[in-house]
């Protein structure tokens, strides 16, 4: 078979559907030409957003636009030896998308190198232990941390503004330690919807007049708040952007997606997160996330910053792979989402007084009290220096346990596995019939003879026929696949599966590779258990002004 990596249909022609493995690299150079500005001197100084915006980060009743920030950003290029700017592609409205990679001068000399190590060690493939352990202590963590998904959520894209900032000026031993330790990838998500909101709220001369609840159009081309549930389908230019820098071209292990806004009464939720996670991902994708979790909460606390909220503070899962940081589990990668408080007007924090009384998933309540834009800023940073300083004493680790989930991906493919799904569960009670929920269990003969049932058993691959009926939808769904990391085959001559003949050209998805549990939850009809008394249970939604249409929303 020959390694497909990038498919597409013109129209619905069926010329062409498949690149081989070199003219598809050709094809993806063709889309996007990957431009650098990069400065190898460190320059004698740093502009501040003082000095380029005339007001800082965080200022009440003050956002800065796409065309500001992305001016910025060329002038930082040009002035630090830590950070190299890179185009990834256009927005829907033809707006560059960045990622702005920051580290040490010497690991940017080093950048493909470091790379390399970050996919081979993800991919998994070919790679023994001693050789992951190696590449392990060599390599350097990679963080990704953005901001701007959705645009009316105004602290994440300004307050990354902020974050590129001070980790271009930093000088303490704990940034200087990560900066050797780890790779930086900033990444303003959406050019268009910024530019967008920040024009509109700013259009007022009257600071008290601003606002952007009246937006009368998408703040994302086509999808609005919606494109944050395209990244399983990839079916936005944006999207396909920022996949390709997680799966085909960066693989960081953690993935910090920045949203607002916190549960009433709290100033930020953040992981871990409520239960079920899904069951197709490594678990070792959990533990890790409950791990940076920690950590984050704890920095807030350390600092004097209350307010923090987790798993029962609000109703965010990790189940659905259609969001940007949940499809990294189903890639063996850490995703992070907070969902902060604040505003450019100020805002009030709320009296919920069941959220004054500590809790281990609200360890420290804040007061009710006016809340500022820059404080909303100071969080983020906070915990954007949590995650990275997790990231930087924990590198090795990072980077061998994603080739450990790697390998293990690619062992379960190539033997007999049984997902344990709530369906084969309640089919396990239903046989136990009633000593079902007695306290002693039930016969351990059943685990095999129900949920290690022979059709169960977990599929090692899947065929796509070429000869069927509706090849280019067939395409489209490969395509996605493609542009989230999934190797696809396709047969170069006829071969039998299971009693069935398949034609040349045929292709073929195999579950023997590091993103195993994609391609699973891709294919397989999704089992999810009974949890609405969970979702029922969710806390009140903020009332206190600005109220808008997106603060009153739950994952």
């Amino acid at each position: 078979m020959s390694r497909a990596t990038t498919l597409f249909a013109a129209g619905l022609g069926l010329t062409g559907l498949l690149l081989t493995a070199t003219s598809a690299l050709a094809y993806d150079a063709a889309l996007v030409q990957p431009a650098t500005v990069t400065a190898h001197a460190q320059a004698s100084r740093i502009t501040s957003p003082q000095e380029a915006f005339g007001h800082a980060v965080g200022a009440d009743y003050h956002l800065v636009n796409y065309t500001q920030w992305e001016a910025y950003l060329k002038t930082l290029a040009g002035q630090s030896d830590r950070m190299k700017l890179v185009e990834i592609g256009k927005s829907s409205e033809g707006r560059t998308q960045y990622i702005a990679i920051v580290s040490t001068p010497q690991n940017l000399a080093n950048l493909d190198r470091y790379q390399e190590i970050a996919r081979r060690l993800a991919k998994a493939e070919g790679v023994t232990e001693e050789e992951a352990r190696a590449m392990s202590a060599e390599g350097k963590a990679v963080v990704w941390i953005d901001g701007g998904l959705h645009s009316t959520e105004t602290v994440p894209p300004q307050a990354l503004i902020a974050a590129v900032h001070e980790w271009l000026t930093a000088e303490d031993a704990e940034a200087l330690r990560v900066l050797n330790d780890t790779i930086i990838l900033f990444a303003p998500l959406n050019p268009d919807g910024m530019e967008l909101v920040s024009n509109w709220y700013m259009r007022n001369q009257d600071p008290l007049k601003r606002e952007f609840a009246s937006i009368p159009v998408l703040y994302q081309k086509y999808v609005g708040h919606d494109n944050n549930r395209d990244y399983y389908l990839s079916a936005m230019a944006e999207t396909t952007n920022v996949n390709r820098q997680f799966f085909r071209e960066w693989f960081p292990q953690i993935i910090y997606n920045h949203h607002q806004t916190a549960p009433a009464g709290t100033v930020v939720f953040m992981p871990p997160f409520r239960d079920p996670f899904n069951y197709n991902y490594d678990p070792l994708v959990m533990g890790t996330l409950s791990e940076v979790g920690a950590a984050m909460h704890s920095r807030l606390i350390e600092e004097g910053k209350p307010g923090s909220t987790m798993r029962s503070g609000a109703s965010y899962s990790t189940w659905n792979n259609g969001m940007e940081r949940s499809i990294t589990y189903f890639h063996n990668a850490v995703g992070l989402l907070t969902e902060i408080t604040g505003h450019p007007t100020p805002s009030q924090i709320s009296l919920i007084p069941q959220n004054q009384l500590a809790r281990n998933d609200l360890p420290m309540p804040v007061a009710p009290q006016t809340w500022h834009f820059a404080q909303s800023i100071e969080y983020s940073q906070s915990i954007n220096r949590a995650v990275l300083n997790y990231a930087s004493r924990n590198k090795d680790r990072l980077l061998f346990n994603i080739w450990r989930m790697g390998q293990n991906a690619i062992d379960k493919g190539n033997t007999d596995t049984w997902r344990i799904t709530p369906t084969g569960v309640e089919a396990l009670v239903e046989a136990a019939g009633e000593n079902a929920n007695g306290r002693r269990g039930v016969d351990p003969a059943l685990y095999d003879k129900v949920l290690r049932d022979p059709a169960r058993r977990d599929p090692r691959g899947y065929v796509i026929p070429a000869d069927q009926a509706d090849l280019p939808n067939a395409v489209a769904f490969l395509n996605s696949l493609i542009k989230t990391g999934v190797d696809v085959d396709r047969a170069t001559r006829a071969f039998t599966v299971g009693g069935t003949t398949y034609p040349a050209g045929s292709y073929v998805v195999k579950t023997a590779q590091a993103y195993r549990p994609h391609v699973l939850d891709m294919f397989e009809p999704q089992d999810h258990p009974h949890d609405l008394h969970i979702r029922a249970a969710r806390p009140p939604c903020p009332t206190t002004p600005p109220a808008t249409p997106w603060r009153c929303r739950w994952a």
